[in-house]
């Protein structure tokens, strides 16, 4: 009898692409994965939970207990950085068994040895290429783990030390990405810049990448504003069309106090350093950030520091976060956090900002030639995302879905959303 199964992913990008390497273990062991919610009923639901702050917990949580109605007979495995964090809570809601981060890999044959999160640096393999039977862009996962410790940041505490996917596995699911007709690879990690497999860094793998055959683009996903870093920016200008013109370097604070405080690893002039180096390398490319607001021993000061820096940076999309403690991390134990009126205060300053930065940048980009992957249509329109990660909608049939094409950038064809993306 067919075994059917369900993946539920919640949080990063990371998490999609360790989604699309159980969907390929679970194909493997005879499961056919459905599409959430359509299909037969499951017999296995997999539940990838997010922990980046205390509501995205719990809204693992809430999904557990939804399905565990829904589907009393469903066998429900919750594993991600959730589980790895409070697993008795998952439990307690409705799931029949919690796996850490580490035993994703054991899914679904259940066989895994319990143990501290990986301390162990270095190279690893995943025994797995990924497969996205839903998605129109391939995820592709190429490191784990942080070495940071930001000092608000739980993620070292459940995805463990920095180590790197063998570079041969990482080349093999990229072609196997392109192969397949993905017009788009996205490379994913905890902390992507930190890749290294003997001498090949994140800079070296971008140029092999680069030298797949097949129409396809390479983004890079979320990346540490590291100041040794700007090899990457070369590798980046060196890959042309074949490369988005896309980095989201997370600030997380505009102001060196708090950077501090936070035990972030540069300066606010440092950090405008290389973002200077890469629109200079780089014309149009969009450079996005996150921010957090309302953060232990926050000043007015502090405040209007970060919102001239962020102005001055004209940042084409921001992130914004109210500080959320996280047992365990040294900033839950630090005194002065703002009230929480003032910090909704100053989320709204920052989200206004935002919203004129990123309306900036969009109108910047019109006149120009803008490469576009239009993926889906709806109500008479195609919808899709340049490299530069503008939001466009075009006429019905204008162009094909799934590939790259290019056409210059007009206002009536400019999504307004993608100024607020």
């Amino acid at each position: 009898m067919k075994k059917f199964a369900e993946i539920h992913t919640l949080g990063c990008r990371l998490n999609i692409a360790d989604s699309a390497l159980l969907t390929a273990r679970l194909e493997r062991a005879g499961y056919e994965v459905c599409r959430p919610g359509e299909g037969a009923s499951p017999d296995l639901i997999v539940v990838n939970s997010c922990a980046v702050t205390a509501e995205a917990s719990a809204k693992s949580r809430r999904l557990i207990r939804r399905l565990r109605r829904e589907h009393p007979g469903a066998q429900i495995v919750v594993t991600g950085c959730a589980a790895q964090l409070a697993p008795d809570s998952f439990l307690a809601a409705g799931a029949d068994l919690a796996l850490p981060n580490a035993g994703k890999t054991s899914i679904p044959d259940g066989i895994y040895a319990p143990g501290d999160v990986p301390e162990t640096q270095g190279v690893f393999s995943e025994g797995a290429l990924s497969e996205f039977p839903f998605r129109s862009r391939a995820f592709i996962k190429i490191q784990e783990g942080c070495n940071n410790f930001c000092s608000y940041c739980i993620v070292p505490y459940v995805r463990g030390r920095e180590r790197s996917r063998a570079l041969e596995e990482v080349l093999a699911d990229c072609r196997k990405a392109a192969a397949a007709g993905f017009p788009e690879i996205v490379l994913t990690g905890v902390n992507t810049c930190a890749y290294r497999d003997g001498g090949t860094d994140l800079a070296g793998l971008i140029r092999l990448l680069c030298d797949i055959p097949g129409s396809f683009r390479l983004r890079l996903s979320s990346t540490e504003p590291r100041m040794d870093n700007f090899a990457m920016i070369d590798a980046m200008a060196g890959g042309g069309e074949k490369v988005c013109r896309f980095l989201h370097l997370s600030l997380q604070y505009g102001c060196d106090r708090i950077l501090e405080r936070m035990n972030r690893r540069y300066t606010c002039a440092e950090y405008r350093d290389f973002v200077l180096e890469a629109r200079k390398k780089l014309p149009g490319v969009h450079v996005g950030t996150d921010i957090i607001v309302g953060f232990p021993g926050e000043t007015d000061e502090d405040f209007a520091q970060c919102m001239a820096f962020v102005r001055e940076m004209a940042f084409a999309n921001i992130h914004i976060f109210s500080y959320s403690p996280r047992p365990g991390t040294p900033a839950a134990e630090m005194p002065g956090r703002p009230d929480p009126a003032l910090v909704k205060e100053r989320f709204k300053a920052l989200e206004a900002l935002g919203a004129e930065s990123a309306e900036s940048f969009a109108r910047s980009q019109l006149g120009k030639e803008v490469r576009v992957i239009f993926e889906r249509s709806e109500k008479g329109l195609l919808r899709g995302w340049s490299d530069n990660y503008l939001g466009f909608a075009v006429p019905d049939r204008m162009f094909p879905t799934g590939k790259i094409v290019s056409f210059t950038a007009k206002e009536e064809f400019l999504e307004k959303e993608s100024c607020a993306e």
